[in-house]
């Protein structure tokens, strides 16, 4: 918050940065000699002309596959048409060798909404609360988690809001900020700072509600007022500036007098659409059942419930973010400039490393009956009924005579990936011979409609293309990446960078 923005650079020191230029010379060299420089192009003004469309059809003419492929896709839908399902489904069995020892249930559903993040570290945390107490079947309260978390970020965003009162309406951080403010995406940071202030509740004790569900028209709302308080709040920053008998403490503490008034408006919206949800300090009793029938009771608080069940050997506070980005220096730390939810809570950090040490964590885990959150871009090479995510899914090059090149770093330097979606890796299947992975079996949050009962199947080539985080406690991370970590030393990206995005 507030620190200059930075990037760091590629390469750590001068003779790497000798080697990266005398590659890109080479490659450079090599592309122009597949290019006449001689030849002018068919149109000196840049526009299109029919002699050039008249060539391209030609071409496609004198291609038989492109020829099927016109006729096939002209009435067909690309995705489901090109579609290799049987290959995919004899390349990616959901068998796996290496599991977590526990099984978990129900499969959760997050429905019409943007909570993956809760979900995936609901189903984390509640792996030891369900082995400690015997359960069959249990969920803790996303919508408990869910609500401190809105309410939180829109004191976030109020906050920021006052710290950027100076900056013109389009500022690009001001517009920024403004653009989905109580978002209902998150971080793996940003629900172990609602965990440790608010603690957790099992599902029944605070249940889904429509608009928990279906949140769409409640962020709208919020955002709608959210947008008002800031214009509010920077107006009056305006006049209170304006007075020079006022010291910059005492205007700040005006503004967030006037803030938490219009605070209440967020809580009135959200307490009437949710539900009122306990206090982290409110005592609550809880019924429940064991898996061998007997009933039992606890009582306590959130944070009492939280204390008691979430994993003493890998507790949530332990854990944090590796991430594979290769835009990036590697072995350093990141963070991104105005990105969290608790205002002076834990911020959001990673430590960026090689996709080999992503995967090694997680065998690391699952090994040692951990379940692993992870980060990802759900929506690339993957079929959301068959629960299959894998580079070869679907045959474009073929049916268009073309071939997809962008690279990991390329897809984010140009906004074509980016972390979209939060679940969790509980098995993986390593082969015998390599002791490397080669699929990884991942539990989701869309109901148990879709994949295998609702798990699916992640191939190890789509891992390295597409996953982008993996949360790890301290103790199977590699000691010179938790270093980094407890140094703090932090390169801060951008509002805008791809790493701010919410899972």
């Amino acid at each position: 918050m507030g620190s200059a923005s930075s990037r760091a650079s590629v390469a750590d020191t001068s003779s790497e940065k000798r080697v990266d230029d005398a590659r890109t010379e080479t490659e450079t060299i090599s592309s122009l000699r597949n290019l006449n420089i001689t030849d002018k192009p068919a149109s000196q003004d840049g526009s299109l002309t029919l002699s050039q469309l008249d060539n391209w059809e030609s071409s496609v003419a004198q291609d038989p596959k492109l020829l099927l492929a016109r006729t096939i896709l002209t009435h067909s839908d690309i995705t489901s048409t090109l579609l290799k399902i049987r290959q995919a489904t004899v390349s990616d069995p959901h068998v796996f060798n290496t599991s977590v020892e526990f099984k978990t249930n129900p499969i959760t559903s997050q429905k019409s909404s943007g909570r993956c993040w809760l979900f995936a570290t609901t189903n984390v945390v509640r792996y030891s609360v369900m082995k400690k107490l015997g359960l069959k079947e249990f969920q803790l309260s996303q919508s408990y988690l869910f609500f401190y978390d809105k309410l939180e970020k829109a004191n976030y965003y109020l906050e920021l809001s006052i710290e950027h009162a100076d900056k013109p309406l389009d500022d690009r951080k001001v517009v920024h900020f403004a653009d989905a403010p109580v978002n209902d995406g998150g971080q793996w940071d940003m629900a172990v700072n609602l965990l440790a202030t608010y603690g957790v509740v099992p599902q029944s004790v605070y249940p889904e509600s429509f608009s928990s569900s279906s949140s769409r028209p409640l962020d709208k709302l919020v955002t709608l007022k959210l947008r008002e308080h800031a214009l509010i709040l920077r107006d009056l920053s305006s006049k209170l500036h304006s007075t020079s008998s006022l010291s910059s403490e005492a205007i700040t503490s005006l503004l967030r007098k006037k803030k938490e008034e219009l605070l209440a408006e967020v809580w009135n919206i959200m307490s009437v659409t949710l539900g009122k949800p306990p206090g982290p300090d409110d005592t609550f009793v809880w019924d429940y059942e064991t898996a061998d029938g007997k009933v039992k009771r606890w009582e306590g608080t959130p944070k009492d419930f939280y204390k008691d069940f979430s994993s003493q050997t890998y507790p949530p506070t332990e854990s944090f973010s590796l991430i594979n980005d290769p835009r990036n220096s590697y072995g350093k730390l990141y963070t991104v400039e105005g990105l969290g939810n608790i205002w002076g809570g834990r911020p959001v950090l990673y430590v960026n490393a090689e996709v080999d040490k992503l995967k090694e964590v997680v065998v690391k885990n699952i090994k040692a009956g951990q379940p692993v959150f992870f980060g990802c871009d759900v929506g690339q090479f993957s079929d959301r009924q068959a629960g299959i995510m894998d580079t070869e899914l679907y045959d474009y090059e073929n049916a268009f005579n073309i071939t997809l090149n962008l690279t990991k770093a390329q897809r984010l330097q140009v906004g074509e990936s980016l972390m979209t979606h939060a679940m969790v890796i509980s098995a993986v299947h390593i082969d015998p011979r390599s002791g490397k992975p080669v699929r990884y079996k991942v539990e989701n949050s869309w109901g148990d409609d879709v994949g295998d009962k609702g798990w699916f199947v992640m191939s190890d080539k789509w891992f390295d293309e597409f996953v982008y985080q993996v949360v790890t406690p301290r103790v199977f991370a590699p000691k010179n990446l938790v270093d980094v970590f407890d140094k703090g030393d932090k390169v801060v990206l951008p509002p805008w960078d791809p790493m701010g995005s919410l899972a």
